[in-house]
């Protein structure tokens, strides 16, 4: 299993910060290659996502379910179809961290687990001579400049502005 941690910090309380995560109708801002998301559900535990990617030649929807929310602290996730992955979007509280022109902070959290090898062949229609584990080895290491991104332009979209954020690796593949 690989797993990735990411963490930064987000100028605003969980409770600002929360309904962000929690809409993942947003995440096409975020993701560059995230090109939409259908929504079944309310958004609670259940709810089903189809995440529409697309990447080099290769396009692919993938299943999400909410499998848990402790709004406004936390807000849990599977995939349902062709790879084993889990995860969770995470806030904490962090005011000790805010600088002095800012009212508060906290840290935000993401976190994947998942099994590459667990890709189903089958899931993505590759192009002639072009493997699952080719593919995997050039995604693994886009994840982490791609974390940063969506962290990056969730931010943005919190605060209200673009600003250069401090990305700490907890865990990389």
């Amino acid at each position: 299993m690989d797993r990735i941690l990411v963490s930064t910090v987000v100028y605003r309380s969980p409770e600002a910060v929360f309904p962000y995560l929690a809409d993942f109708t947003r995440y096409p801002r975020y993701a560059d290659h995230l090109e939409s998301v259908t929504v079944d559900g309310d958004g609670g535990p259940g709810t089903r996502y189809d995440l529409r990617l697309a990447w080099w030649k290769l396009s692919y929807t993938a299943r999400s379910e909410v499998t848990d929310v402790s709004a406004p602290t936390s807000l849990q996730w599977r995939l349902t179809k062709d790879l084993d992955a889990e995860g969770e979007w995470r806030v904490e509280p962090a005011p000790d961290v805010a600088p002095p022109e800012e009212e508060t902070a906290s840290r935000l959290y993401f976190e994947a687990v998942y099994d590459p090898h667990s890709a189903s062949e089958d899931a993505v229609s590759l192009p002639r001579f072009v493997s699952m584990s080719w593919v995997i080895d050039k995604i693994r290491p886009r994840l982490m400049n791609e974390a940063r991104r969506v962290l990056e332009r969730l931010v943005a979209d919190v605060e209200g502005t673009h600003r250069s954020i401090e990305l700490t690796v907890h865990e990389a593949p």
